[in-house]
């Protein structure tokens, strides 16, 4: 369904000039500010801080003192956090308390009987994050159909509501069986609860996604209860700051699906916003893509702490079953996946003496040992300053201190461990961490049954631009494409993205005992509740689209497969449903079998409101150089040779310029590394094409 947007709505961008994209990470956050009458572009970093609200606010002062940009000028402004995930992988969230169906207290702590390490015996278990003593079983009881079974008691909710708050819980997820189905029970013990202790945040599983699978489903409203509090605090404490300093824009949260909500909708459902930092960054790299013409690319997002990566091939790809930590999260997200070590991972020594990088990362307290904050661990970006590809002058454009003779003194601890010398040393660290990414990104290519040499490698994060050309040269991309600003692409990201939600249907029925009517009902009820999401964060958007799939599978089969609906909106068939997914399984796994019942697990829309763009491609409109001034040479460490490299800086560079590897390429946000055997040349919107040459 594609129509221009009726409903009354408040526009997303108010009367200001500007638009204020903002990436919150664990070392700095990242603002990247765009003037749309001139098309200017101000980016900069400042370093994280245990309030995340405040770096926001601090940039946007800083962007006040030195550019002259009244706080009150910024129309629109979106913004992606960590706190979110951060919160879930340190385990330093809310105490939760969870009311369950009789029977099932269990449901967390047995999770699905799977060992993360299938060769390992001994693995330790993964430690639910509600205590057992704080799940409390209520006696009522629906059946799969929705029916009930045995009736929800006011008494029953009350008494165990009573006894976690005594206990000091003030967050409590309700999970109750079969939900999905009919979530009246849900939906009345919150209503008792509330009324009970107004001071308590509850929040349902049905509600948050009403998804067969009561693990899962279960464990999502945990999490969601788990970090709530904490973004609910982060959200109206950073509105208020805003508002303080002048702000007027509506501001929005990024989301794990690649969109963007209000920061009303983000604090009611934050766990929507788990992997939002990752996902905007992909957003912000397809929009550069499609700029230039790109529709096939493979993202590398190396920041301080993990290497990811997204293959976009022709569209953002999208997963319904991702892992955060130790968790399954079944909400749609963009489909990135960790392969390596980032630029604050940590090089170390095993029992067996070979040295190892990462996962254990410095962080941004105390980080790299090269930043004087008491680090002492060497790290992947200690190992960059040793080799000499990055400058102590060059970090953010030199307004942060490094101290190299203590990544030197880190590094040398290792060195003489292994019995090697200090530079040998570092450049074995930086070639484990890219045999750590190529390790982690084959099996990704190949399950996704792409060929590498068709796709173009786009880096971005603070160490994506450092560490490409080593990935490149070691695996075959047919180019390497170095956007303009890579240490600010999620901040991009955030800029360009449009609202989007998803809603689903748990089924569970053969194909052969449902009528189209059945069918069609279906999707009209997702169809609404979309509608109504829409209206209900009160924008003003240019088109909608809604985009329909169903989760199907042959009988007996284990996995299912998403089949995308044709894009028209019109009514579906169970004929033609049955057909989708016939071919999409031949397309997929080789083969198909029209003669065999076909099972419809869940059906799904996601609704897309397109929201007015910025120019991105005035980006580039920067008068060109009229030569490149001459550059700098700089001594460097790479695969067992010293070699001479140029040193430029990027704001020198015009479009039409080629250079030869190798050559080290300095900016605020990042710093770029092309060894010898690449070229690059620099693009009318200024981005880095590097091929071999």
């Amino acid at each position: 369904m594609d129509a221009p947007a009726t409903l009354d709505r408040r526009d997303a961008r108010g009367p200001g000039r500007y638009r204020l994209g903002v990436d919150i990470g664990g070392t700095f956050t990242d603002l990247l500010l765009m003037d749309e009458v001139e098309g200017r572009l101000i980016g900069f970093k400042t370093p994280s801080t245990l309030a995340p609200e405040d770096a926001v606010i601090e940039g946007i002062l800083e962007l006040q003192r030195s550019h002259g940009i009244d706080p009150a000028e910024i129309g629109y402004f979106s913004h992606g956090t960590t706190l979110g995930v951060n919160t879930l992988l340190q385990r330093n969230g809310d105490n939760v308390g969870v009311l369950i169906t009789k029977g099932f207290r269990d449901t967390l702590e047995l999770r699905r009987l799977r060992l993360p390490k299938t060769n390992d015996f001994f693995v330790a278990k993964p430690l639910s994050l509600v205590p057992r003593r704080h799940v409390l079983e209520i006696n009522e009881r629906l059946l799969a159909d929705g029916s009930v079974l045995v009736p929800l008691a006011r008494q029953d909710v009350e008494d165990r509501a009573r006894q976690l708050h005594a206990e000091g819980i003030r967050t409590i997820a309700i999970c109750f069986l079969h939900a999905y189905r009919n979530d009246a029970h849900e939906r009345q013990a919150r209503t008792w609860i509330e009324a009970l202790l107004p001071d308590v945040y509850v929040c349902t599983s049905a509600e948050i996604w009403p998804q067969q699978r009561e693990y899962e489903r279960f464990l999502i409203s945990v999490i969601n209860g788990y970090i709530g509090a904490g973004m609910k605090r982060y959200f109206a404490t950073l509105r208020q700051k805003a508002e303080a300093i002048g702000m007027r824009a509506h501001t929005f949260s990024t989301k794990s699906n690649g969109g963007v909500m209000g920061l009303a909708a983000a604090a009611e459902r934050p766990v929507q916003t788990l992997l939002s930092g990752p996902a905007s960054g992909v957003i912000g790299a397809n929009a550069v893509g499609r700029l230039i013409g790109e529709d096939k690319l493979i993202t590398l997002d190396m920041g301080g702490t993990s290497a990811d990566v997204a293959i976009i091939d022709g569209a953002i790809p999208y997963a319904t079953e991702n892992t955060v930590g130790d968790f399954p999260v079944i909400m749609p997200a963009v489909d990135v996946s960790a392969v390596g070590a980032g630029g604050g991972s940590i090089a170390w020594i095993n029992p067996e003496g070979a040295l190892k990088v990462g996962p254990r990362s410095a962080g941004a307290v105390p980080g790299p040992a090269c930043y004087g904050r008491g680090g002492e661990e060497a790290t992947v970006t200690d190992a960059y300053l040793t080799v000499g590809i990055c400058s102590p002058s060059g970090f953010l454009g030199g307004q942060m201190q490094i101290y190299p003779e203590r990544a030197h003194a880190a590094v040398g601890r290792l060195a003489k461990r292994l019995g090697l010398g200090l530079l040998e040393t570092a450049d074995a660290i930086l070639q484990i961490a890219t045999a750590n990414i190529y390790a982690g990104l084959i099996p990704q290519i190949a399950r996704r049954g792409v060929d590498a040499s068709d796709f173009s490698l786009m880096p971005y994060g603070a160490a994506g631009p450092t560490h490409s050309f080593m990935v490149a040269r070691e695996i075959g991309f047919r180019r390497v494409i170095v956007p303009a600003t890579p240490g600010l692409l999620c901040a991009l990201g955030c800029l360009v993205a449009d609202l989007r939600a998803d809603f689903v249907a748990t089924v569970w029925s053969d194909l052969a005992e449902m009528t189209d009517r059945e069918l069609q009902h279906l999707y009209i009820g997702l169809d609404a509740e979309a509608q109504g999401w829409l209206a209900r964060e009160a924008v003003t958007v240019e088109t909608l689209t809604q985009r329909r799939s169903a989760d199907l599978c042959y009988v007996g089969q284990s996995f299912e497969l998403n089949v995308p609906l044709p894009d028209d909106g019109a009514p579906v068939t169970v004929a033609q449903l049955a057909g989708f997914f016939h071919d999409r399984h031949r397309a997929v796994y080789g083969h198909a079998d029209p003669a065999a019942p076909v099972r419809l697990l869940e059906t799904r829309t996601q609704i897309v409101g397109a929201m007015r763009k910025p120019d991105i491609g005035v980006m580039s409109a920067r008068p060109a150089a009229a030569s490149m001034p001459r550059p700098e040479r700089r001594e460097i460490f790479d695969r067992g040779e010293r070699l001479s490299a140029q040193v430029v800086q990027r704001q020198a560079l015009a479009p039409g310029l080629r250079l030869d590897g190798p050559v080290v390429i300095e900016q605020y946000d990042t710093t770029c590394y092309v060894p010898a055997g690449f070229r690059i040349t620099v693009d009318p919107r200024l981005n880095l094409i590097g091929e071999r040459a």
